[in-house]
């Protein structure tokens, strides 16, 4: 299958680029390169640096190479910065989106793959999430995810699109030739091994109070890989109908004392930790159900081990000091 994936030079889409390239599909990534890396393209895909906005760019990307389906990874996801410039992320997220979707529908494309986001669930009461959780965003950048969820089911009522849409909390991790290189540098694992490589100090744990079984927060962790994987299988799946699903990384979850513990053993280094306050809104505990896709795609982590995680992060920082820059 011809497929574009949209954010193909970022972290997480270079990745699903790689698994699609591996299932034998055809390639072109889209990506207005605010954040993604040209270095991170696999060799030999198309790359065009366009946005989502210039809609009838992107029809004539998809007619010219007779796109036959969509993996949608482009969005801006930092929910700090969703809360002070909501703007940025109704427009990037939402619009942009809604202009993709009407590229598709001139051009005869009926088939997506959506990255969302678990944090369309807000602060569930029940863990682990799965997908019957009311939706309840507690920042723009949830909203604008469930905001687009829901104009694709707009848009398959009208129009016949065949979505997946596809739910996680934190990808981790990385490939052989791919992994995280973000500037700024937001999330706890690359963070950790930045410690233990001494860029930085030291680590900053926000909070030890909170009712775990360590006093730190525990978070659904989820491999990069193995997240790649779950939309290719989506999107094999997508001649069934249209579907939600929930991944993470078997409904347990890891605390932040044991990504330091996990990335101390696997590094050998001390990793000093600084203690802060807690950060408002964090809650004690996220982690995300993915039966569903187990079940119905028979889809499965195959590193889901924190360990394991870690040591492909630490694998790639180690082959690649200074990011894709070098």
């Amino acid at each position: 299958m011809r497929v574009l994936v949209t954010g193909g030079a970022g972290y997480i889409g270079s990745v699903v680029v790689e698994e699609l390239l591996a299932a034998g599909h055809l390639v072109t990534v889209l990506d207005n390169m605010s954040k993604g890396h040209a270095d991170a393209v696999p060799p030999g895909v198309d790359l065009v640096r366009a946005d989502l906005h210039e809609q009838e760019l992107v029809e004539q990307l998809l007619r010219a190479a007779q796109i036959e389906a969509v993996v949608h990874m482009a969005a801006d996801s930092l929910v700090g910065e969703s809360v002070t410039a909501p703007g940025k992320y109704y427009r990037n997220n939402l619009v942009a989106g809604l202009r993709l979707l009407d590229a598709m529908l001139v051009t005869g494309v009926e088939r997506l793959v959506f990255s969302s986001t678990a944090a369309v669930y807000g602060e569930p009461a029940q863990q682990p999430i799965d997908e019957t959780a009311a939706t309840r965003p507690t920042n723009p950048y949830g909203e604008t995810k469930l905001a687009f969820e829901h104009a694709l089911a707009w848009y398959e009522r009208a129009h016949g699109l065949r979505y997946a849409s596809l739910r996680y909390f934190n990808a981790a991790g990385a490939s052989r030739r791919a992994g995280e290189d973000h500037d700024p540098e937001t999330h706890l694992i690359p963070l950790v091994l930045q410690a233990a490589a001494g860029r930085v100090p030291h680590v900053t744990i926000f909070g030890d109070d909170y009712p775990t079984p360590d006093g730190t927060c525990v978070r659904d962790y989820i491999h990069v890989v193995d997240l790649a994987r779950a939309h290719v299988l989506a999107l094999s799946a997508l001649a069934e109908g249209s579907r939600i699903y929930n991944l993470g990384c078997g409904g347990v979850g890891y605390s932040v004392r044991q990504v330091v513990d996990a990335a101390r053993e696997v590094t050998g280094a001390p990793i000093p930790v600084q203690f802060g306050p807690r950060r408002a809104g964090d809650p004690a505990i996220l982690v995300a159900s993915s039966d569903r896709i187990r079940q119905e795609l028979g889809w499965q982590p195959l590193q889901g081990e924190l360990g394991a995680i870690v040591e492909s992060a630490w694998t790639w920082l180690r082959a690649h000091p200074h990011g894709y820059a070098h």
